[in-house]
């Protein structure tokens, strides 16, 4: 599925949005700056690939393939050549039918906090006016009366993973590493980002029957 965006305003002086889009499903993008962009037009799970490295980071494209299980994930990368390349890698971690393309154009121009234009002197998803950003999601927005096509997301805290054996422990690493290998992610990862991933992929009921059979009350990990 793609959505592409047919015109692009300017932000400058543009008024306040009266309230965020809710947005059901993920949402992919390169870096902090269009997160923090995103964050002021969309009520949503927004995930960054740290740019190019979404092609060396394997706990994130693990984290990203789990949500696609669960889910179909929006992408939304620049319009530029770096941009198609991370496009396409995530397209790759994922089935086509999970995947949501949504485009901006190809628009000459600089954003605001940067002092010369990018390699290719277009515009990034960041220096997208909101009110376009805005009605380039509104198709995507949750509907109310049908709340459960989202995802809902568990806020899995450190004194969870503590309490379940998932950290602080000599075998918490061991753990983790089951726990995390059922629902494909790899092993090694931290507590933090063991419970990061969970925090995206695992409903309440989730975490508690995985805790239950790789946590401290199990035998052993």
């Amino acid at each position: 599925m793609n959505t592409i965006l047919s015109s692009i305003g300017d932000d400058a002086g543009a008024p306040e949005l009266s309230e965020r889009l809710r947005i059901p499903y993920p949402v992919i993008v390169e870096g902090k700056y269009d997160k923090l962009k995103l964050v002021s037009v969309i009520d949503a799970d927004i995930i960054t690939t740290g740019g190019f490295g979404i092609f060396r980071n394997n706990e994130k494209a693990a984290l990203i393939r789990a949500l696609a299980s669960k889910t179909p994930v929006i992408i939304l990368t620049d319009p530029d050549g770096a941009g198609g390349m991370i496009r396409s890698k995530i397209c790759g971690l994922i089935p086509p039918d999970r995947a949501i393309r949504l485009y901006v154009p190809r628009i000459k121009g600089t954003e605001k906090r940067k002092k010369a234009p990018s390699a290719e002197g277009v515009l990034g998803v960041e220096g997208i006016s909101r009110e376009e950003l805005y009605a380039l999601f509104l198709p995507y927005a949750a509907d109310d009366a049908a709340p459960e096509k989202a995802l809902r997301r568990t806020v899995i805290t450190a004194a969870d993973l503590f309490r379940d054996g998932f950290s602080g422990g000599e075998d918490s690493s061991a753990r983790r590493d089951a726990a995390g290998a059922s629902l494909g992610l790899p092993p090694g990862m931290n507590a933090k980002a063991f419970g990061a991933a969970l925090s995206f992929i695992l409903t309440e009921k989730e975490y508690k029957e995985l805790a239950g059979k790789y946590g401290k009350s199990s035998a052993k990990p």
